[in-house]
């Protein structure tokens, strides 16, 4: 506990940072107006240049913009500058940009007033203040109206529209609304809301075209009390309620101060902190996002009224870039395919509530699919048979889902559609078979095909990718081999690494006797330190083919930098290494029972509890490597052979030699085929750039692997196909027809934990999509193998029941 002085001096503190932070504009605009400012009589016009007012920098500008999706119209705002796409931080006319050709005047006029006129003269916007002497865009990206004493009489930043920016402080009753779409600046769906009335904040869906929003909060912070509260955008990045002496931070990420960064509600309702390159280096990539609020938002964002995340009739999913999108269901088309936003309407004509009106009618599956306040009439006990008749001669039902006796008909409109996760549930969609064949959604169509690509095209693909993998490797050394070598300005290649001599390691492995595994780059010695008292057994792993020293001291130097640089208790400990004349030596910490091949697939396999925690620590390891390390890396190699288990059967990743380690601003890479076959991602072979996603594909293989304790390429249960299953194909099988326990028929402890094994069977299935942004990240998997999130129904399995 603080002692009395101690708690005196931490809330004098606090006093005085949230003074410096809330002072810091006006301080900001007595130190920055006079060098650039807006004076009395000055006019800007989209018709002449200047267009625009800059900030002291250059870093931001104020002024008429082309709107992004229509250069014809103007938008009013300020925007960041320097980067080649001029990405907006806040809007006057959103909802009514100007027609460029036309004479508009923004004019900070004689009298004070600030305003934008339209070319008769009437004014069209103004901020509602009056006596302003000058304006200002600030450093900050603030654009103040000041009196003539310096007062600060307006700034946009107590009017934030979409963005919020370092340096930016919320006051209680602050909005901030989400645009309606990427290209359209109009007020849109969604809101956040530092609120009056308990200092809470939170994010609310809207009423949309109306800024009324509907009372179920699907976000919020739950700081609550009497008092002022304020939300604090910190130059280092972080953002915090500030309550009672306290910082409440919610989203800590520490941003580096040569970047540009923002925070921003987006039109999908998910809030998300992004920065982007250097300042110095711009260039036209895009926004990189850093930390994200309601990423959950299909599952929590749950309205009484209203059509929920998506529209009515349609249902939420997680697409590309972890962004909301809303998708129709089978036999179901968008009103409006530029605006998913309105919903979904049938391909086919209503049912007749005539007698025999339902003779044309009949039910797609589609698994866990759900609209659950849709719901018409619940029936118990009925069966499946029972419950699909009663929806089929209903001619209101439009939907009804099944779930252990229990029939749910639903009628129109279908809102909040989202997949549900915590139970298995039966979705019947009901269509017309009139239409069917020529009204199928092309989505359906194109899964179609490649489900008849994939079973036609299988035996090909696996001889391919042997001949491929073979040609690539032998590529990928030869290509090593010239590339130029690394050193670090000390030397050393990481804190608290120790260097060997050449002579220390062969006496301490016996003259390299005892060989522990063997791979493409070198080969595992067991060893024991003779220097220490305690006899440490060590792994000394021996680089081969040093003759070629330029190639070799790149893959050394890289091994060095990333597991040297890397602590996390489930990957193998980097103890030091061994630089002297060709040799080249790595020690790690040795692991006494091998690797997980042996242990995985060996006669004495781990039990079903033994194998959760092997999965989930592989997973913890995968998510520090991706997203937590200093430096992200892509591991490139995931397999069971990489996978090491310690005395306490600990799963710690190893070799760390074929990791591509990434910048913090990039997202992909482009390099040769790397990896094992059986375990590559899709996208090695279409010569695409390679994400973190390939590492998640090849968890995907071998966290299946650890639910069968069998090789993906080594299954031999027949489901009736020419071609040989592999153990993915079989997984599918079974979970699309209800039968996971085949998966595993002889682990008894398994078949008992069928919740666990359903969740895990699906967190595999979702790793291994044909497609890298359908794939979760490392991060999710790992919440979903927990628990803490629900587990959406894995993409396209509701195809294959056609």
């Amino acid at each position: 506990m603080w002692s009395p002085w101690q708690q005196i001096m931490a809330s004098l503190f606090f006093f005085l940072l949230l003074f410096f932070l809330l002072t810091q504009n006006h301080l900001s605009l007595a130190d920055q107006a006079s060098y650039k400012n807006i004076s009395i009589g000055t006019t800007l016009t989209p018709l002449t240049k200047p267009t625009s007012w800059l900030s002291p920098s250059g870093d931001f500008a104020f002024g008429f913009l082309p709107h992004p999706a229509n250069t014809s119209l103007s938008l009013l705002a300020v925007w960041f500058d320097k980067i080649d796409n001029k990405t907006i931080v806040w809007c006057a006319n959103g909802d009514a940009p100007v027609v460029a050709a036309e004479s508009y005047n923004l004019t900070l006029s004689p009298d004070g007033r600030f305003s934008l006129k339209d070319p008769s003269g009437q004014e069209i916007w103004n901020p509602g203040v009056n006596k302003t002497s000058h304006a200002a865009i600030l450093d900050t990206g603030n654009l103040v109206l000041s009196a003539a004493d310096g007062e600060v009489l307006w700034q946009s930043f107590d009017h934030p529209t979409d963005t919020i920016l370092p340096g930016q402080t919320l006051k209680q009753e602050t909005q901030v609304f989400a645009r309606l779409m990427d290209t359209d600046y109009t007020r849109g769906r969604f809101v956040l809301v530092l609120q009056g009335v308990d200092g809470n904040l939170v994010m609310y869906s809207v009423a949309f075209p109306t800024t009324m929003h509907y009372p179920e909060a699907y976000w919020a912070t739950d700081i609550t009390g009497p008092g002022v509260f304020q939300v604090v955008y910190n130059q280092s990045g972080s953002i915090d309620v500030y309550y009672n002496n306290t910082f409440h931070t919610i989203i800590s990420t520490v941003v580096p101060g040569d970047h540009y960064h923002r925070a921003t509600l987006d039109p999908d309702g998910i809030f998300r902190q992004q920065y982007k390159f250097p300042k110095n280096e711009p260039t036209t990539d895009s926004w990189l996002v850093k930390q994200t609020l309601a990423s959950d938002i299909c599952t929590k964002l749950v309205t009484g009224i209203g059509s929920g995340v998506c529209g009515i009739n349609s249902y939420c999913t997680m697409g590309q870039d972890e962004r909301v999108e809303c998708l129709c269901p089978p036999h179901y088309s968008f009103i409006d395919n530029d605006r998913k936003y309105r919903g979904c309407k049938p391909n086919f004509a209503a049912q007749s509530c005539e007698p025999g009106g339902e003779s044309s009618f009949d039910f797609q599956v589609v698994d866990n699919l759900d609209w659950p306040l849709a719901d018409a009439e619940h029936y118990y006990p009925m069966n499946e048979t029972e419950c699909r008749i009663n929806c089929l001669k209903d001619c209101f039902c439009a939907v009804t889902t099944y779930i252990n006796g229990s029939c749910w008909k639903k009628k129109y409109p279908l809102s909040n559609g989202r997949f549900k996760t915590d139970v298995y549930l039966r979705t019947l969609i009901k269509y017309s078979t009139v239409l069917s064949s020529s009204a199928q959604p092309e989505e359906e169509g194109k899964l179609r095909d490649w489900r008849i690509w994939a079973i036609g095209g299988a035996s090909l693909f696996l001889f391919g990718s042997v001949i491929l993998n073979l040609a690539q490797f032998a590529a990928r050394l030869s290509t090593r081999r010239k590339r130029t070598l690394v050193r670090t300005s000390s030397g050393m290649a990481g804190p608290a690494l120790c260097s060997f001599t050449y002579k220390e390691l062969e006496d301490a492995t016996k003259g390299f006797s005892e060989e522990l595994g063997r791979g493409a780059f070198g080969t595992v010695y067991k060893g024991t330190l003779a220097s220490d008292p305690a006899g440490v057994l060590i792994a000394v792993k021996k680089l081969e083919r040093m003759y070629e020293l330029e190639a070799a001291e790149k893959d050394f130097m890289n091994e060095i930098h990333t597991i040297g640089l890397t602590h996390h208790k489930n990957l193998v400990r980097l103890l030091g290494f061994c630089k002297e004349a060709t040799h080249r030596l790595l020690v790690y910490e040795f692991m006494s029972n091998g690797s997980l091949n042996k242990f995985l697939f060996g006669s004495d396999s781990p039990d079903w509890d033994q194998r959760i925690e092997i999965a989930l620590g592989i997973a913890r390891g995968l998510a520090y490597l991706h997203e937590e390390c200093r430096t992200q890396i892509i591991h490139c190699d995931i397999k069971p052979q990489n996978i090491l288990v310690d005395d306490n059967l600990v799963a710690k990743i190893s070799d760390f030699g074929m990791a591509k380690l990434l910048r913090l601003e990039q997202t992909r890479t482009s390099t040769g085929i790397r990896g094992t076959i059986g375990y590559f991602a899709p996208e090695w072979f279409k010569n695409s750039a390679i994400t973190a996603k390939v590492d998640v594909y090849s968890f995907g293989v071998l966290l299946l692997e650890i639910i069968c304790c069998r090789k993906n390429l080594d299954w031999d249960y027949d489901f009736g196909s020419e071609v040989k299953p592999t153990l993915i194909e079989c997984t599918k099988e079974c979970y699309r027809t209800g039968r996971l326990n085949l998966l595993v028929e002889e682990d008894e402890e398994a078949k008992k934990d069928g919740m666990r094994l359903e969740r895990f069977a699906m967190v595999g299935i979702s790793c291994v999509q044909e497609e890298p942004w359908m794939r979760p990240s490392m991060k999710k998997v790992v919440q979903m193998l927990e628990g803490t999130i629900d587990v959406a129904v894995p993409p396209n399995m509701y195809s294959l029941h056609m």
